[in-house]
């Protein structure tokens, strides 16, 4: 029989070690996605690479929108870094539906948007759902981790980064009537503009 005082050890050093691993840096959330965003788009389809990063001309409040969109972008991933993940909470278990949802979203939207029609358009799988799963897909993410930190701040952040990203897809889609004509409106009748 081993002593009390060496169970009490074991069962302290596993503890120790348990909460050390459940308890992560929220800045690892992000890797998947970058991995995703970039990575996957560029071995898909490098021109898919300039066609995601590509934002089309603002007016008026748009400009405004764009720089916040770009301000939250940043805060987002900047946030991440200063905080953590544990997993004593319900909120692990959404989150991570959440999170795991939007990984699988982001994928699908990536894998979709890599091969547009003759005309252009991305239009077949997650885009004959929704004109914008990619956006819908960060927010889904993005919320995953809001639950997993449990943090109101980051909460915060992505409403503002989700409200400009509206502006950015209501100029997009002006940009896109304007290069693409009935074959865009055509297909502005048949899927909505987020799900």
């Amino acid at each position: 029989m081993i002593p009390f005082s060496r169970n009490f050890f074991i069962l302290k050093y596993t503890l120790d070690i348990y909460e050390r691993v459940v308890t992560m840096n929220a800045f690892l959330t992000v890797i998947p996605l970058l991995l995703i965003r970039y990575g996957l788009l560029s071995i898909l389809n490098r021109e898919g690479l300039k066609r995601a990063a590509f934002f089309t001309p603002m007016i008026g409040k748009e400009k405004l929108a764009y720089s916040l969109y770009q301000i939250s972008n940043i805060l987002i991933f900047v946030y991440l870094c200063f905080l953590k993940i544990t997993t004593n909470t319900y909120f692990l278990y959404a989150g991570l539906m959440i999170y795991g949802l939007g990984i699988l979203l982001c994928i699908g939207s990536i894998l979709n948007f890599a091969e547009p029609n003759q005309y252009g358009i991305t239009d077949k799988g997650l885009y004959g759902l929704s004109r914008n799963p990619m956006y819908v897909a960060y927010f889904i993410y993005f919320l995953g981790c809001v639950l997993l930190t449990k943090s109101l701040v980051l909460l915060a952040i992505l409403i503002v980064f989700q409200i400009s990203a509206h502006w950015i897809i209501l100029s997009e889609e002006r940009w896109c009537i304007s290069k693409f004509g009935d074959t865009y409106l055509n297909y502005m009748q048949k899927v909505r503009r987020y799900f």
